[in-house]
């Protein structure tokens, strides 16, 4: 999947395009629709499907207080995205100037002359340009002046609208199966593994150790089944996976995912990048009174894990 960092990454040559424009955080089934009839229209034209993101999320921006954590890194959103059927992807980067491009700059700059667009396909709700002053409606005008047709998608999800913050809102409560239905997989996080206290190695159940920087959505602490891939060979693995602080060993100083692969202990994983995926949650965090009861419980965690994975 190519990866343009900036308007002026994009080849100079680049054919006319039909590009798909939003912020696409997670890639969930509202963003596939939109990617679906994007692809529908390439294919019938003959164009490259371009698709726009921004990179920070322009509320880390604008009001960084306020801003989301993200569900995906640009480096996976563009895998994602390249599933969906992208075959290229800008990630925009975001800063005040560019907040401050009216809606016919944003057009000017990004669709007309950096991709030669000629479709344009957005979410219904579309809003674009200073102040968010552009919508579908004025896209579609810009479109009539500038040589490209323009459409809105509804963003449905049967009874509701797919959305990131729902999926956020979701993963908040540890409803990971809440997640994955608006996504159409599981949730996932990435990061590289880290060597950690040992502790659940000396268990008997060694864990892969990732971090969570709290720019990235994590579900709600608890235990979950789920899968670990490693992103250097692929290798996908059935895992008990548990997020938190160790509140039995009186809790860490950071939040972490630790994943023990179930019925290994030969695995060397330190300095690999992994992607951990969560189909279902388990139970919430206890503190046990011993290592003991700890023990039992987490015997418990594998058999169910296993169970709900057939792994």
């Amino acid at each position: 999947m190519q990866i343009w960092r900036s308007l002026d990454d994009v080849p100079a040559d680049l054919g006319r395009t039909a590009v798909v424009i939003g912020n696409f955080d997670g890639v969930h089934l509202g963003h596939r629709q939109v990617l679906a009839r994007a692809r529908e229209i390439a294919d019938q034209r003959g164009l490259t499907l371009v698709a726009v993101t921004f990179d920070p999320h322009p509320m880390a921006v604008l009001r960084p207080e306020h801003a989301p954590t993200t569900l995906t890194s640009i480096e996976a959103r563009a895998e994602l995205l390249g599933h969906a059927g992208a075959d290229a992807v800008l990630a925009v980067p975001f800063d005040r100037t560019i907040a401050e491009w009216s809606p016919a700059e944003f057009c000017r700059q990004v669709l007309v002359d950096t991709l030669h667009a000629g479709a344009v396909v957005v979410g219904a709700n579309f809003r674009f340009g200073s102040r968010a002053a552009g919508d579908v409606a004025m896209l579609e005008d810009y479109g009539v002046e500038h040589d490209f047709t323009a459409e809105g998608i509804p963003l449905d999800g049967g009874p509701m609208v797919w959305s990131s913050t729902y999926v956020r809102t979701c993963l908040a409560t540890g409803d990971v199966a809440g997640a994955a239905e608006a996504l159409g997989r599981p949730y996932a996080v990435r990061g590289v593994v880290v060597q950690g206290d040992q502790r659940g190695r000396e268990l008997g159940f060694p864990t892969a150790n990732v971090p969570t920087d709290g720019l990235t959505a994590a579900p709600a602490d608890g235990v979950y089944a789920g899968w670990l891939r490693r992103l250097d060979s692929g290798e996908v693995l059935p895992a008990a996976i548990s997020v938190g602080t160790n509140p039995t060993f009186d809790g860490e100083r950071y939040r972490r995912i630790e994943s023990y692969v179930l019925d290994r202990t030969d695995l060397e994983l330190y300095g690999v990048e992994v992607e951990v995926s969560f189909v279902e949650r388990l139970r919430g965090m206890v503190a046990f009174e011993s290592v003991e009861q700890l023990i039992v419980q987490m015997d418990a965690d594998v058999d169910r894990a296993r169970e709900l994975l057939r792994a």
